[in-house]
């Protein structure tokens, strides 16, 4: 089973960021910098967040566009990071249609989710889960 995040239903979202700390305390760090998930604004309270994550692309611009291939497809969508062929050029982060990309600003390198599932399991509103995908599946 290959794993992927998934986002139920944004309008739950009440905007308290509880998955973008864990997402950066999964990595040892206390604070929103370096969290792979961003939680926005559309209008506050009134009208609501939304959830920026990788959304496992099948076919991912951000991989078409690292100049050194830094990043490799995943069976399910998507993709990971091979940080040693990363040069920082934020080509990725430019190509990425939704934004889910970003820059970790010290090491220079892109900040991909990592499919790990930490974050759902501090989202206390359901907006996350982890979707377990079949090696081969088609759909996302």
């Amino acid at each position: 089973m290959i794993r992927r995040l998934q986002i139920l239903d944004s309008e739950r979202c009440v905007g308290c960021q509880s998955c973008m700390f864990a997402c950066t305390r999964r990595e040892g760090k206390a604070s929103l910098e370096g969290s792979r998930i961003r939680v926005r604004s559309i209008g506050g309270m009134e009208r609501g967040f939304t959830v920026i994550v990788c959304r496992a692309c099948q076919d991912p611009s951000c991989m078409y566009s690292c100049p050194t291939s830094a990043l490799e497809k995943r069976e399910v969508g998507g993709v990971k990071l091979i940080k040693e062929k990363c040069i920082g050029c934020g080509k990725c982060v430019e190509a990425c249609p939704i934004s889910a990309i970003s820059m970790d600003e010290e090491e220079r390198k892109p900040l991909i989710c990592l499919y790990c599932g930490y974050c759902k399991n501090y989202c206390a509103y359901g907006v996350l889960d982890i979707e377990k995908v079949n090696h081969g599946s088609s759909s996302v």
